[in-house]
């Protein structure tokens, strides 16, 4: 069964002018997640993704790893009734 749903997370810590939108774009779109990252105006950043259930950890991987200078604190996710299916896009 292909059960696929979108989660949207929250990401806390030094995630904002270090690369982290970008990077995440990038191994998102390497493995073939759909989706979204874009910054908040808190300094957190927002990342939304739609994919297999079982492929999500894959996706929190991701979000923990960031950049090289990003530092994680805390990622919190929650499941949305949002279609994001064209791909993995940066946000303003």
């Amino acid at each position: 069964m292909d059960i696929r749903e979108t989660t949207i997370f929250i990401i806390k810590g030094k995630v904002q002018g270090v690369y982290y939108r970008v990077s995440i774009q990038r191994a998102a779109q390497k493995v073939g997640f759909n989706g979204y990252v874009k910054n908040l105006p808190n300094g957190d950043v927002e990342a939304g993704v739609y994919c297999k259930k079982e492929n999500l950890e894959k996706f929190v991987k991701i979000l923990k790893l960031g950049s090289s200078s990003s530092k994680v604190k805390r990622i919190t996710r929650k499941k949305s009734e949002l279609l994001l299916s064209k791909g993995f896009e940066i946000r303003s």
